[in-house]
Order: structure tokens, then C-alpha cells, then sequence
């Protein structure tokens, strides 16, 4: 296709979404390379944001164009996308979450720094979707999120816990030091364990760095925060096996996770390969299977629009905060890390994602459970 067409069908397309090429609204996009089209058509989502990246075109406001984008489900206008074949393939065909990769996440995103991360996050850390039903910051919502867990798991004084994937361990520590608990968290990331031991110094939790897969021992309640995103469609029945294992029969498992409204086998190319490697998004058919016969559904709690606003404090500290950053990270990274958060956020505003905390009992809860909100 002439580059002439291929500006012409992405005008008509971005056009059909309320956008224009080189217009005076805050989402519409600034172009500074003409190959930009080509590349749109030609490497999809991921030349869209490698483009982006190489300053190849900007926007004012990220977040309002992949909104706008993802309303009108722009994928499926965009055809020309021969080029994700092997990615497709390579998915079907490798388990590109087995054990042997389970730590190329952490290295790859978590310990990119914890300098970057704690002028991002909250004081607790809380690498997670915070609960805005009553907060008014980010340090409340987040807190709010821990508390809201910690009481649909019905946690008392004595209880031991499991975290999967406990990141910089916000949880076992709220957990431990409110409601009197002992806790094991384990992640795939050295740097979040390192901060992880000295901050839960001196309260009962033990931290790993250890797959899901190693898990053994018996406890009374199993959360799991932002971490199945990284188990991959193969292994959601064998990360389910291992949580049944390992929770007692009148426990209960607490599955916090980013969902999709499609079942896939992969994720967002430009996503793979920049932010969340191994990474995909399952779906509410993929986690019933992955649950059928093991568990019963005990509440599912679908609260996405507050990721929308996590995600935009989460850019805020991050531009605020730019000038120190900078002398560690270069200008690429902070257009790829600008980026990931507004298109994230844009997705989450969309309805394009959703954000679900789900509740499990292995043999169903004696006259019922009480939904908390």
C-alpha cells in the first residue's frame, strides 16, 4: 500500500474514533514522521507505541486517545497486522510462562529500580489497583484495598497466611500489624524481597523468592494480588491446583486480578515486549475452568474504574518527581513509562479491562458468604 493510503486509512479510522491527525483537542495526535502510518499498519500496536517512544508523533493527553481508541475496538479496524503472526504462534506453541522463565518478570519490570517505584506508589507500596469508594489519595486507597482484602478473607489473630506474589509486601506487613496474623509472601523479584525483608523486620512473615509452583504447607486464608496477570492461560489450572493444595478446607482464597472481556492466548505485543513480559490477561470462562471442581465462587467484585484513577496518580508522581528520575532513566524510558500508564488507564476508563477481586472456598461457605464492600 502507497504511504499516501496508509495515511488515508489511518485518518479514516482515528476519524471514526473522534480523533484527528494534527488537531488542536488534547487527544488528538501530533505527527512528526509520515513513516508513522506505515508502521501503524504494518506492526500494529506495537509500532503505534515504539513510534511513540522514538518521537515519532505525541499527544497531550495519552489517556483520553486510548480511551477513545479502545471505545470503538480500533484492532479490529486495523487489519493489517501480518507481522504479529509469530507472536500468535510462538504463544500456542510455547509455554512461555514455565517454571524455567517464572523469574524473567522480576528482573525484566520489578527490579528496574525502587527508586522509580517509590516516588510512583503509595508509602505502603502497593504495586495494585487502589479502592476509591471513600478515599480521597492514594495512601487511603490503598489502604482501603488491603483493608477491603483483609476482611473478605474474614482474618483473626492466629490465621496464617499466604500471599502470591506479594510484591514489596504492603499486605502481609497491613495484614500482620492490624489483624495479628502470620504471613508467608513470595515474589520473583530480588529487589522486592530485599525491601520487602526490611520492612516486615520484627513481624511474623516470612518472605521468598520462590514460584508459585514450589508452593507446599497448609494455611488458613491464600491472596493473591496482581499476580495471576503472570501465570499465562496454560497454567491457570496448575496455579489453581497448587492453591487448593495448599489451603485448608474451611479456608478461603482471595484472586485479585486485571481481567479481559476476551479469552486470549497473548497480551499486547508493545506490553510483552516493554513492560510485562510473559505476561496476558484471562478472562471470567478461563478462570471458571481453571476453578471447576477445585472451587466454589464465593463473591466476585468488579470495582475497574478505580484502576483508571490509580494509574493517573500514579503518572502525576511520576512527572512530579521526573527531575530526580531522570538522572537514572533517559528520556525513551520515560516516553515508554508515560505510555504504558495513560494507555493502561485509557483501557481501564474504556471498559476495555476490568479489575476483579474474587472470592473461593474449596467446599462453600456454612450458611453462606456476606459480601463486603
Amino acid at each position: 500500500m502507497p504511504q499516501s493510503l496508509f495515511q488515508t486509512s489511518a485518518q479514516k479510522i482515528l476519524a471514526g474514533a473522534g480523533i484527528q491527525i494534527d488537531g488542536q483537542r488534547p487527544w488528538d495526535i501530533q505527527v512528526h514522521d509520515d513513516r508513522l502510518y506505515q508502521r501503524i499498519f504494518t506492526q500494529g500496536s506495537l509500532g503505534l507505541g515504539e513510534s511513540y517512544m522514538d518521537g515519532w508523533w505525541d499527544c497531550k493527553a495519552l489517556d483520553q486517545l486510548f480511551t477513545k481508541l479502545l471505545r470503538v475496538d480500533i484492532d479490529d479496524r486495523a487489519k493489517y497486522r501480518w507481522s504479529l503472526l509469530p507472536i500468535y504462534l510462538r504463544a500456542k506453541m510455547l509455554n512461555l510462562q514455565k517454571k524455567s522463565r517464572a523469574f524473567q518478570i522480576g528482573g525484566h519490570h520489578y527490579d528496574i529500580g525502587n527508586a522509580l517505584y517509590s516516588r510512583m506508589l503509595d508509602r505502603r507500596m502497593a504495586y495494585s489497583c487502589g479502592y476509591w469508594k471513600h478515599a480521597k489519595t492514594l495512601d487511603q486507597a490503598q489502604e482501603a484495598k488491603l483493608d477491603l482484602i483483609c476482611k473478605k478473607l474474614g482474618l483473626k489473630s492466629g490465621m496464617r497466611i499466604l500471599d502470591i506474589g506479594c510484591g514489596w509486601g504492603s499486605l502481609v506487613k497491613f495484614a500482620t500489624e492490624k489483624y495479628k496474623v502470620k504471613a508467608v509472601g513470595i515474589t520473583v523479584s530480588k529487589e522486592q524481597l530485599a525491601y520487602g525483608k526490611k520492612s516486615c523486620s520484627g513481624l511474623p512473615v516470612e518472605l521468598r523468592l520462590q514460584d508459585y509452583r514450589d508452593l507446599d504447607g497448609q494455611f488458613d486464608r491464600i491472596v493473591s494480588v496482581g499476580m495471576f496477570e503472570h501465570v499465562g492461560y496454560k497454567n491457570y489450572r496448575t496455579y489453581m491446583e497448587v492453591a487448593h493444595r495448599c489451603l485448608k478446607d474451611d479456608g478461603l482464597f482471595l484472586l485479585h486480578t486485571i481481567g479481559s472481556n476476551r479469552s486470549v492466548t497473548v497480551t499486547d505485543p508493545w506490553i510483552e515486549k516493554y513492560i510485562f513480559p510473559n505476561s496476558m490477561l484471562p478472562s471470567i470462562k478461563q478462570i471458571a475452568g481453571s476453578i471447576e471442581g477445585l472451587f466454589i465462587m464465593e463473591d466476585w467484585h468488579n470495582f475497574s474504574v478505580d484502576y483508571d484513577k490509580t494509574l493517573m496518580v500514579w503518572f502525576a508522581n511520576v512527572e512530579k518527581h521526573w527531575n530526580e528520575l531522570k538522572k537514572t532513566y533517559d528520556e525513551r524510558f520515560h516516553r515508554m513509562w508515560r505510555y504504558y500508564l495513560l494507555s493502561c488507564a485509557g483501557s481501564f476508563r474504556s471498559r476495555w479491562n476490568q479489575l476483579w477481586q474474587i472470592v473461593l472456598s474449596k467446599k462453600g461457605v456454612v450458611g453462606g458468604y456476606n459480601p463486603i464492600r
